[in-house]
Formats: C-alpha cells, structure tokens, sequence
C-alpha cells in the first residue's frame, strides 16, 4: 500500500468511526480495518508526527484540521465514486472496493468532471 494512500485511509477510517463512537482509539481503528494494533500505533505516530492528528494521555484520536481537511475529501470521494459505480450497474460490494483504490489516485479534475456529471444525472 502506499504510504499516502494508507494515511489516507486511516484518516477516513478515524473520521467515519467518530460519527458513529464518542471517541475513537486505536483498537477502534484496529478493529474496523482488521489490522493489529501495533500497526496501527505505528500509523498513529506517523499521523500525529505530520500534525494530521492529536492523541490525548487517554489515547482519544482526534483529527487536527490538515486531518480533517483529507480525511472529508477521501470521505467524499470514496462516495461519490461508490454510488456512481453502483449506478452504472457494478455490484454495491464491488463498487465500494473499486471507490476505496481509485479514491486516492484519481486528479481533482477528473474527480469534478464524474461528480458534476453524476449530480446532474441524478
């Protein structure tokens, strides 16, 4: 995996569980990417050391706003991407997946261009 994109998931991941749980720690993260835990501290340190997030002395993962910055606009992509997919007839399961890699390689420009299209067919 390369070393953006894994941020980048890491960075969605940290985003989507706090909707859902009051505070998100690494055996949260662990746990919904089925990696072990030391992986994921090692990731942890890695992203707090570029300011992409802060953890508390309880380790509550919070995202700093260079974190949130990335984090909504993988977020976002990963499901635009998805429901276009999905639209275009690919499986639901499928779909999700192809969003999760093309999310991190795709231009800004092509991303604008299927998100304008979609919207307006939708």
């Amino acid at each position: 995996m390369h070393k953006n994109e894994s941020a980048e998931n890491y960075l969605e991941t940290i985003l989507i569980l706090g909707k859902s749980h009051p505070v998100v720690r690494s055996v949260d993260i662990a746990e919904e990417l089925g990696f072990k835990k030391p992986s994921v501290s090692v990731a942890m340190k890695n992203l707090r050391e570029k300011g992409h997030i802060t953890v508390t002395k309880e380790g509550f993962i919070y995202l700093t706003e260079s974190g949130k910055e990335i984090a909504e606009m993988i977020y976002e992509r990963h499901q635009v991407l998805s429901s276009w997919l999905s639209s275009l007839g690919v499986d639901p399961k499928v779909a999700a997946d192809d969003a999760c890699r093309m999310e991190h390689v795709i231009s800004q420009e092509s991303f604008e261009a299927i998100k304008k299209h979609y919207i307006i067919i939708e």
